[in-house]
């Protein structure tokens, strides 16, 4: 497979009368948005907006990030199983609209989304705070049954990011980036001497608000699934995830998925990249025994001689990650680990859910604990008020001057389990 994802740097947004980017400043028909994004019955209303890095902006809360594309050449338009038909992802020209972002906000069912501040001490934590972001606030009509609701919502603001994206058809990109490799056995052909190595990514599975989806397949349905990491860049994994803000893996965040890309970039140099396999993160014993076993015997099979497995989320899908790690460990595969970490407000907790021996390789995106103040915003769009109910904050996070304390937990792409994020370790 071979993609060439042409970025288009974008330097400012605006609405006007056309859909288009000159200069790198993108333009944004509002009506012709709202237009396509009302012609499903369930939406009631839509709301756009623009928040743009510096700015004493606030965004909450928040439920998807998604980054706004065209493909060009190839098969697959939008996002195949979900809002056009389904096609094989991966391969072809995408023209991407680079440094813009589409960030949904909105009444929801339940309570777990987050909040992205584009100045001050809130954008230090959130990698949103650098993106011009096109908020789309989203209204459906009363009474509908949860289910429904929450995918009208997240149907919309993926609509919205290709409606967005085709205002970059005939763009040039600033730069461009390959993405390109074969099958196993031409890879091993060409690398016979390096180490075999699988990326290994937890999806969130458990019901309404925590659920991931390839090719529109709600990943509670799945075994664990090999995909070629050109798939997930090209757009075939999607957030239905509105769990702790702070590590769910937006849509954004898997269209560029760090540790797909720092894999590819060692990919025929130090490693040799097998591939991407997406777990299911179950709420069952028996799923999860069923998803790690499967999990482990895939990477067996596949002859790798490292792993490395990212969670979304925490708690208990804390066991999943190191059941995984003890299996891979067990069949003598090298596993490293990447997680956030539950460690109170001091620092001091015991930071997972569960622990295992063989987990001697863990890399950690920070404690979803430690406590923020987020100072007063001249503009807020959405409802600030909404913070007493985010995972993170609490009656009383909102003082009367504006400001807002309240745990990382609810900023979104905080402590991203990929590595989606603005966090870093110091060694001492």
């Amino acid at each position: 497979m071979k993609l060439e994802l042409r970025k288009i740097q974008i330097k400012d947004v605006v609405f006007g009368d056309k859909m288009e980017v000159n200069g790198g400043v993108l333009t944004i028909n509002k009506d012709q948005v709202v237009a396509k994004l009302m012609e499903d019955h369930r939406v009631k209303e839509i709301k756009i907006d623009l928040a743009k890095p510096g700015e004493k902006t606030r965004i909450i809360p928040v439920k998807d990030c998604i980054e706004p594309r065209v493909k060009i050449e190839g098969e697959g338009k939008g996002f195949p199983g979900v809002t056009g038909k389904m096609v094989p992802l991966g391969d072809g020209k995408v023209n991407v609209l680079d440094g813009a972002a589409v960030v949904t906000i909105g009444d929801i069912v339940g309570f777990q989304e987050g909040v992205v501040d584009m100045w001050g001490e809130g954008a230090k934590w959130t990698p949103f705070s650098k993106t011009f972001n096109i908020v789309v606030d989203i209204i459906p009509v009363e009474g509908l049954e949860p289910h429904v609701h929450e995918e009208t919502v997240r149907l919309a603001g993926l609509k919205a990011a290709e409606v967005i994206g085709e205002a970059g058809r005939y763009a040039e990109p600033t730069n461009v980036e390959v993405f390109e490799m074969g099958n196993h056995a031409e890879e091993s052909a060409k690398y016979p001497n390096l180490p075999k190595v699988l990326y290994v990514e937890m999806l969130i599975s458990q019901g309404l608000l925590h659920d991931g989806y390839i090719y529109g397949v709600n990943s509670q349905k799945i075994l664990p699934t090999l995909i070629h990491p050109n798939e997930e860049l090209d757009g075939a994994v999607i957030s239905g995830n509105c769990v702790a803000a702070c590590d769910k893996i937006t849509t954004y965040q898997h269209q560029n998925n760090s540790a797909i890309l720092d894999l590819y970039a060692e990919h025929g140099k130090t490693i040799n990249f097998l591939g991407v396999i997406l777990t299911p993160e179950l709420t069952t014993l028996e799923g999860k025994f069923r998803t790690c076993d499967y999990t482990a015997k895939l990477c067996t099979m596949m002859g790798a001689d490292g792993v490395i497995v990212s969670e979304e989320g925490y708690g208990n899908p804390d066991s999943d990650l190191l059941m995984i790690c003890k299996r891979l460990e067990k069949a003598g595969v090298k596993t490293v680990l990447i997680t956030d970490e539950c460690s109170g407000w001091d620092g001091m907790s015991q930071p997972l859910a569960d622990t295992t021996k063989e987990a001697v390789a863990v890399v950690s995106a920070g404690n979803v604990s430690h406590v923020v103040t987020l100072e007063p915003a001249d503009k807020v769009i959405g409802s600030a008020k909404a913070i007493s109910t985010l995972a993170g904050g609490w009656d009383g996070s909102l003082s009367e001057d504006g400001s807002i304390k309240c745990e990382l937990n609810a900023v979104i792409g905080a402590t991203s389990e990929i590595g989606y994020h603005n966090c870093t370790v110091k060694l001492y």
